[in-house]
């Protein structure tokens, strides 16, 4: 660690921190993590390697130009599967965002750190601390006892609008912030729209601003109609008007890509282990 001059933190996740550090000698920008296990052999240590692999926040930041519509399709519909495939089998992941999502060979993408993860039909409530603050579901935010898959979704929808305009959708600075940047995009929900929510508001004392939103295509700039009607949905207040993972595989957005039911994509995964 000598080498290294330590910048600051940019991620703090279940098993670890991920530091942006400078090298000393070559000047060179590298990403540090620290894990917070101890490791007590070199085996243990190769075994954590995730080859010629970065994640989508790296991507993100070290992109001039905003990624191609049908990169983020490929990439989407990779991360779509697999969650339809990890809900099916009664877990959701809880901690979607961008540097939990590993790229390699700027095509190949796959879901990591579930040290957040639950069981679908685990007991309530959950631990408090639940994704990042950009990326975390708004009843989530409302202190919910009760949350599920659905906060993948609305995980996923932050982060596609992310990745087609190299911003984040809904940066707040706090959580009362957040429920306000949430406001500002998609409007304050009414009580016909989202009935459970308004109880969740009352119940830590909380008032919805008042305000209209905007169409997200202005927020899109040069995005397909399908894209922002997926995004749209996907950012949906209710959780139960979300579409879930099989559904979004389906959606127009990914007509061109080669669907495989997630029912298939576990049979797979038993006979390989076979």
């Amino acid at each position: 660690m000598e080498r290294y001059k330590i910048i600051k933190e940019v991620g703090n996740g279940a098993f670890g921190n991920v530091w942006q550090a400078l090298n000393k000698q070559t000047g060179e920008v590298v990403a540090i993590k620290k894990m917070k296990k101890k490791y007590y052999s070199w085996e243990e240590c190769m075994n954590l390697r995730e080859l010629k692999e970065c994640n989508l926040y790296q991507l993100m930041n070290d992109r001039p130009n905003i990624f191609s519509e049908s990169q983020v399709r490929n990439w989407c519909f990779q991360i779509f599967q697999g969650l339809a495939c990890m809900h099916q089998q009664g877990y959701f992941h809880r901690d979607l965002k961008p540097e939990n999502l590993l790229v390699s060979k700027d095509t190949i993408i796959k879901i990591a750190d579930f040290g957040l993860a639950r069981e679908i039909n685990s007991h309530a409530p959950y631990t408090e601390y639940v994704s990042t603050r950009w990326y975390r579901a708004p009843e989530v935010i409302l202190r919910s006892p009760i949350y599920g898959p659905a906060v993948d979704m609305w995980a996923m929808g932050a982060i596609m609008a992310e990745l087609l305009t190299l911003r984040p959708l809904f940066p707040g600075l706090s959580e009362a912030d957040e429920i306000y940047k949430i406001c500002c995009v998609i409007g304050t929900p009414s009580k016909n729209e989202w009935a459970h929510g308004h109880e969740l508001a009352c119940a830590i004392n909380y008032q919805f601003p008042q305000l209209a939103g905007v169409h997200l295509s202005l927020l899109l700039p040069s995005v397909s109609e399908d894209a922002v009607n997926l995004i749209a949905s996907l950012c949906s207040w209710d959780p139960f008007k979300r579409p879930t993972a099989v559904q979004v595989l389906q959606h127009r957005f990914f007509q061109s890509c080669f669907y495989i039911p997630p029912s298939l994509c576990s049979k797979v995964a038993v006979s390989s282990r076979g």
